[in-house]
């Protein structure tokens, strides 16, 4: 029996921890032991896989690099008996950060079991290890209670730090739904957030409060008078410092704010009082159309009370288009060629301007520049011209030019006005002094070919009447050359004009025309009847007709008798010549019968 024990304690150097206890006996040598060489890391990793684990995820103290290079054996010996300590270290001097959790702050004076205790490790086997150092996550949560019971982020580093949970000095409110601004930066945090109990813990709200509006926090002073937020008037600084004007929406109470009235201070429509509940109470329930709520009418009710029709709320100046407005209702009423004009031609200026109307003369030129004044004083427009039919149109008739300096006759009746009253040259309508006489506006066709002493002073009227200028009244006993016969019914042109076969005067003569017959009548008898070389129609004919009525056969050498007195004339003077043709002769030198007849 004694060589047994002494065999056994030549094998074992010891007995195994109470962890180990399991596998005394020298058939479980080699569960940790390699035959002829030292304890094997891998075999110790192999049964403890917690620590196989973390290495692999490179977490925990052994996975610290001047540790996990030692072999196991070096700190965790063994065969020391079963009450042997094999997990032994200075823990008043271990330095944490090995472990890959530096302590810090409150963290550095704490009790390593306030924190490695079996209530901190979520591993159920982990749990039931005594004294063990594992399974502790680096999550504050994962040992201390969650004070804000999930209603915030489970990051409290985000806010805190290791020195102490309160205050939290990494929470930043301006990145949270209500930055501090103002006075809400002095206030202290319990202000707001007040300390209260849910679920029997204490606990102070932080997220869900209501500050969409100032009055979730602060009593209205206003007893709900007035719409919209606080901070469209009040700013955080002070309740005191008004901030309305520009930022309150004021389309909240009915009147939407427009042009001008964006710019004014509240006050101009509002009373200025200290009493919350009465501040902006006047003035309220006024349409926005209903000016005269606010502005004095300054057309007396004339146009009525909507000012919105014609003015903007940019400007009272400043109109709208007008064409809806009815002029009816003014002291002139429009009518005719008026109604279509701009407004803007007639009010240059304000609206309300008053325009003198009485004469059209005070707004429109007087195109006639004066032509119809009397002593300084022109007749107006409306006796001559209508609003129906405009300037272009006049009302002057027929009959009222009959009652003038010139009444129209003949011809003058049937001519356009602008025939004798538009200037060529100017293209203007004239009126006045235009002359009465027949060259004032006809060209004197005569001029330098008629003696002044047939029409002195240029009277056309010597001659012509109104009714037609080919229609000529001279008396020709006047002249050295008394017309009589057919002369009397010949027209003018035929003998004092030169005319070519377009009908147009080439040439006039009045003056020492000669008048010989044959000057203006072609000689059909050549020289037959020439004496001294010259033939004198009238020994023969008269002007009433070419009939030879004062030719007397008898003073002839051959005079008529007998039978010869009854024969025409062409019985012995027309004569077929040798081509056929008939010629009269009158001077046939037969005097014998038979040289006629046979």
């Amino acid at each position: 029996m004694l060589s047994n024990m002494i065999l056994l304690g030549q094998i074992s150097p010891g007995d195994l921890t109470q962890a180990h206890s399991q596998l005394e006996g020298i058939s479980n040598c080699t569960e940790c032991h390699v035959l002829g060489e030292r304890v094997s890391d891998q075999k110790c990793l192999a049964c403890h896989t917690e620590i196989q684990t973390l290495l692999r995820r490179d977490e925990g103290y052994h996975a610290n690099s001047s540790v996990r290079n030692q072999n196991c054996f070096e700190c965790h010996s063994e065969h020391h008996g079963r009450k042997f300590d094999m997990i032994r270290f200075d823990e008043n001097n271990f330095d944490h950060t090995l472990a890959g959790y530096e302590l810090e702050g409150a963290h550095a004076s704490v009790d390593c079991r306030e924190c490695h205790k079996p209530s901190n490790i979520q591993n159920s086997e982990l749990r039931k290890r005594e004294d063990t150092f594992l399974g502790l996550d680096t999550k504050c949560l994962s040992c201390h209670d969650d004070y804000h019971q999930e209603t915030l982020t489970n990051d409290c580093m985000s806010c805190h730090t290791m020195e102490a949970w309160s205050p939290a000095p990494k929470f930043d409110h301006s990145t949270s739904n209500f930055p501090l601004r103002g006075e809400h930066i002095n206030v202290d945090c319990k202000e707001c957030h007040q300390e209260t109990t849910r679920n029997g813990e204490p606990f102070t709200l932080f997220e869900g409060i209501a500050f969409e509006d100032c009055k979730a926090c602060h009593d209205d002073v206003h007893n709900g008078q007035l719409p919209g937020t606080c901070a469209s008037c009040h700013t955080e600084t002070s309740f005191s410092t008004f901030a309305g004007r520009g930022s309150f929406n004021h389309a909240v109470t009915g009147f939407t704010l427009k042009g001008s009235h964006k710019n004014i201070d509240c006050f101009s429509c509002h009373k200025t009082v200290s009493s919350p509940t009465s501040v902006f109470q006047d003035n309220i329930n006024i349409e926005e159309t209903s000016c005269i709520s606010c502005h004095e009418d300054q057309h007396d009710g004339k146009y009525g009370t909507n000012c919105n029709k014609c003015h903007q709320e940019s400007s009272f100046l400043a109109l709208r288009d007008m064409d809806f407005f009815d002029h009816s209702t003014t002291d002139y009423p429009l009518e005719g060629q008026h109604v279509g004009v701009d407004c803007r031609e007639c009010h240059a200026e304000r609206f309300s301007n008053p325009i003198d109307f009485s004469a059209c003369m005070n707004c429109h030129e007087d195109y006639h520049n004066g032509e119809f004044a009397e002593n300084g004083v022109s007749p107006d427009c409306k006796e001559c011209h209508s609003l129906e039919k405009g300037f272009e149109y006049t009302l002057f008739t027929l009959e009222d030019h009959q009652k003038s300096d010139f009444p129209l006759e003949g011809a003058h009746i049937a001519t356009p006005c602008f025939a004798c009253h538009v200037d060529e040259g100017e293209e203007r309508w004239s009126f006045a002094n235009l002359g009465n006489d027949c060259i004032d506006c006809h060209t004197d066709f005569h001029e330098g070919y008629l003696a002044s002493e047939f029409y002195p002073q240029q009277d056309c009227e010597a001659c012509h009447i109104s009714d037609t200028w080919a229609a000529v009244s001279f008396d020709h006993t006047r002249t050295d050359w008394p017309l009589t016969g057919a002369h009397q019914t010949v027209n003018c042109r035929e003998c004092h004009f030169e005319i070519d076969n377009e009908k147009t005067v080439i040439s006039q003569n009045f003056s020492n025309l000669n008048t010989d017959c044959t000057t203006c009548h072609e000689n059909v008898h050549g020289d037959d009847f020439a004496v001294n070389g010259v033939t004198d129609c009238m020994r023969c004919h008269v002007t009433n007709s070419w009939m030879p009525e004062k030719f007397d056969h008898s003073n002839t050498r051959f005079p008529l008798e007998g039978k010869h007195a009854s024969l025409t004339c062409n019985a012995c003077h027309a004569i077929e010549s040798a081509t056929g043709e008939t010629e009269i002769v009158y001077q046939l030198n037969k005097l014998e019968c038979t040289d006629c007849h046979l």
